[in-house]
């Protein structure tokens, strides 16, 4: 990448912030908007978990693409596509009058996500060295829990306050006047940047990636529903296949030197693999816990929006508090030890609020969870930052671009699955109304323990041999 002569001014640096949590702050608005949306719209759990998956799928699929149209026809330009993509989209979102429209809106959004999130980092790289680099990369670090304080907090006192009486729409339409302002600053504060050299897009890759997402949706989310009809079964038998297709392309435009979607010489790396399995274990994990307590705290509890939003401040402000000293922590001691810290105090948080719901029930309030979500939010940020260095450890700075777009594929790809996984697993557990909601949650945080315990017992397992293959090679 080529360095731009211009350096980043501290308003161009805010306005990427502000850029970066756009789509941060949409994920955790809509969560406390399910239960009215419910009202609103009549949406069922099972439309529920699509408005929150579809947007994460869509986020997956076209993120390398954004990421590569960046790098070729400038990221200040891709960006400000992605904002005006994205505000549309949210307007899209406030004025659908069903769960379909609203659907379509959201898949949109995801899209538009895409095309924002690669050009802000990359952008920070090309433009700032030093201390103004490490200060903006510890901001955009740690922004994931501002944004996320801001999304329960704001979002549910919009929905709450019911202005206009619009209730939940309020939560899409906030994005437009967001958007405009970057726009309106972006030309004169923000210098454009793009790759020396032209990086070939592979499409094919990519529309192969989402027709594997899509046979894994929808059937993990209708399935139960449906009673699992042969063409659901068919549409997940299919991802085999599909699997064995898109390695095969990918196999080919590496042997005629063509960059791919998931590179193999890249995805035989060990760290990378790692970084899959942490993806898988953990990611799934996390978007599918913040649905199914929302659903509880909301639909079970009777919380209003605000209160919901509310009652995850704790693992917001603790996550963030985390993000900051995890990259000092990471270089202090080992990423496998700060990797298992991390999953040992998230599973702390998780067994304390497996106890706190299983006594307390629907009196269990914002107070009571706090100490566990806390816990809880600590740990997420640890593996968070661990996640990353696991997987760029044996990248070449050559291959920087392709195993960072890699590993957030993984993660939104993940992220996306999740809601689908744990919410099917949620609706299947709760049974009897209102009183199921936390006993159903409890359930679903036990297997969340038992999948980062897998992922403890594993890291440790690879830790041994690693320290097996250092002492034979001294």
């Amino acid at each position: 990448m080529n360095k731009h002569p211009v350096s980043l001014g501290n308003t161009g640096l805010v306005l990427l912030l502000t850029a970066q949590m756009l789509p941060l702050i949409d994920t955790s608005i809509t969560n406390v908007a399910l239960d009215s949306l419910t009202q609103s719209l009549g949406a069922s759990h099972t439309g529920l978990e699509l408005i929150v998956a579809l947007y994460g799928v869509a986020f997956a699929v076209c993120l390398a693409l954004g990421s590569k149209l960046g790098d070729n026809l400038g990221r200040r330009r891709m960006l400000l596509w992605g904002v005006v993509l994205f505000g549309l989209a949210s307007l899209l979102c406030g004025i659908s009058a069903s769960v379909g429209q609203l659907l379509a809106a959201r898949t949109l959004q995801g899209a538009g996500a895409a095309l924002i999130v690669p050009q802000i980092l990359a952008t920070l790289h090309v433009t700032l060295t030093g201390r103004a680099h490490a200060r903006a990369i510890s901001l955009y670090g740690g922004i994931g829990g501002i944004a996320f304080i801001i999304g329960q907090m704001g979002g549910g006192w919009l929905v709450s306050a019911d202005i206009a009486g619009l209730g939940w729409r309020n939560a899409f339409f906030i994005n437009v006047p967001i958007c405009v302002l970057v726009l309106l600053l972006s030309q004169r504060y923000l210098p454009e940047t793009r790759s020396s050299a032209v990086v070939r897009i592979d499409w094919l890759g990519t529309a192969i990636l989402a027709l594997i997402l899509c046979c894994l949706l929808f059937p993990l989310v209708l399935g139960p529903q449906l009673n699992w009809p042969w063409p659901l079964r068919a549409a997940l038998i299919a991802v085999i296949p599909l699997g064995i297709w898109m390695r095969s392309v990918a196999v080919k435009q590496q042997q005629r030197g063509q960059p791919s979607l998931l590179p193999p010489r890249l995805l035989q790396l060990t760290n990378i693999r790692f970084g899959l399995l942490i993806a898988i274990l953990f990611f799934t994990c996390w978007s599918g816990f913040m649905f199914c307590m929302a659903l509880t705290l909301q639909a079970g509890m009777g919380m209003a929006p605000w209160q919901s939003g509310n009652s995850f401040i704790a693992l917001g402000i603790a996550y963030f508090i985390s993000a900051c000293y995890a990259p000092k922590l990471i270089t202090r001691y080992s990423t496998s030890r700060i990797l298992l810290t991390g999953i040992a105090v998230q599973v702390t948080g998780l067994l304390g609020l497996i106890i706190t719901l299983y006594w307390l029930g629907n009196g269990a309030g914002a107070l009571a969870i706090a100490p566990s979500t806390a816990l809880i939010g600590y740990g997420q940020a640890l593996i968070v930052n661990s996640f990353y260095r696991v997987g760029m450890r044996d990248i070449q700075p050559d291959d920087a671009g392709a195993g960072s777009a890699i590993l957030s594929t993984l993660q939104q790809s993940t992220l996306g699955l999740g809601p689908a996984v744990f919410g099917a697993l949620f609706l299947h557990l709760q049974q009897g109304g209102e009183q199921g909601y936390p006993l159903a949650m409890a359930g679903v945080l036990m297997l969340e323990v038992a999948m980062m315990l897998l992922l403890a017992a594993i890291t440790l397992a690879r830790r041994q041999r690693l320290s097996e293959g250092l002492s034979r090679a001294s």
